[in-house]
């Protein structure tokens, strides 16, 4: 019986987390939907933004996809200016590719604040007594699913 509290208190606050990161995702989501990328140009465009550039045979491991159909992909992304071809200096053979100057301020400039921004907003609203049992919670759930 006491399990069964414990499992009722996990998937409560899964349910939650789930809900409270679909809401925080909603700007960037609605700002990705304008941009017009398919899901596998979104998929490229992650894995080239989180790495900073990556070979074609890297990105189509990463992304899972073959070889032509990722370069494919990268061709119209490069038409549309959001990734660059890099030759390296060293070895001319070795081409990478990288999220355009566009791509990157972006990221650094734009993206940051749609992330923060819904939760700035949402603990504006909260009281203070609310902000501090929040920002209490959510210290105290990290250091127990870290074991500590």
């Amino acid at each position: 019986m006491r399990n069964n509290k414990f499992t009722k208190l996990a998937e409560e606050t899964d349910y939650h987390l789930r809900a409270i990161r679909q809401i925080l995702r909603q700007p960037v989501e609605a700002e990705f939907s304008r941009g017009g990328l398919t899901g596998p140009q979104r998929s490229v465009m992650h894995f080239l933004v989180n790495s900073g550039g990556l070979s074609l045979k890297e990105l189509s491991r990463q992304v899972g996809l073959a070889h032509s159909t990722v370069s494919g992909i990268v061709d119209r992304l490069e038409t549309q200016g959001l990734v660059e071809r890099r030759t390296n200096e060293t070895d001319r053979r070795v081409t990478r590719i990288v999220p355009s100057k566009l791509v990157r301020d972006y990221v650094r400039n734009t993206l940051p604040s749609l992330t923060v921004n819904p939760l700035t907003d949402a603990l504006r609203r909260a009281s203070p007594g609310e902000r501090i049992a929040i920002a209490e919670g959510l210290r105290i759930l990290l250091r127990v699913l870290q074991g500590k």
